[in-house]
């Protein structure tokens, strides 16, 4: 588990929630929205599930949620259940997860950002949005996920 020193929880940005219902009505129908899925985790507190969007990345043969609002709620309470429901249509998985050190995740997020920041058109705005370079060093990279948290999820058994 990282030891991050945010203590407490932010949430994405206006523009980021405001399409979110919406999004969870495709998502769950089953239409195709990008890498999106549902995601359901229990809240640490209370236990009562949330389900929200949530990009679904692969690195190799591997797949990893990613926060780029830094340690917002889903992430408190991940951390702490270590599991999850992913959901799209009628396919659902349950998911272990487990955080990766920032060490482990720099070159997690490298992998997964660098086609973006070097694409023309998606360029431009996935290096405004994640404030980070094609040409980036691995310790930025490295950096940057200090302060983004990267979980693997993996199929539970």
């Amino acid at each position: 588990m990282s030891t991050h020193t945010l203590t407490h929880a932010k949430r994405a940005p206006r523009f980021v929630r405001a399409p979110g219902p919406i999004v969870r009505r495709l998502l769950a129908k089953g239409l195709p929205f990008g890498p999106n899925v549902l995601i359901t985790i229990r809240g640490r507190r209370t236990g009562t599930p949330h389900t929200f969007p949530i990009a679904l990345t692969r690195f190799g043969d591997r797949r990893f949620v990613q926060s780029p609002f830094g340690d917002v709620n889903w992430v408190h309470n991940l951390r702490a259940s270590r599991e999850a429901t992913i959901t799209k249509g009628d396919q659902r998985e349950d998911v272990s997860a487990r955080e990766l050190t920032p060490e482990e995740a720099g070159p997690v997020l490298r992998g997964v950002l660098t086609p973006y920041l070097r694409n023309r058109l998606l360029g431009v705005f996935t290096r405004r949005y994640f404030a980070i370079g094609p040409d980036a060093s691995d310790d930025e990279f490295v950096e940057k996920a200090r302060r983004q948290p990267i979980f693997e999820l993996t199929p539970r058994r």
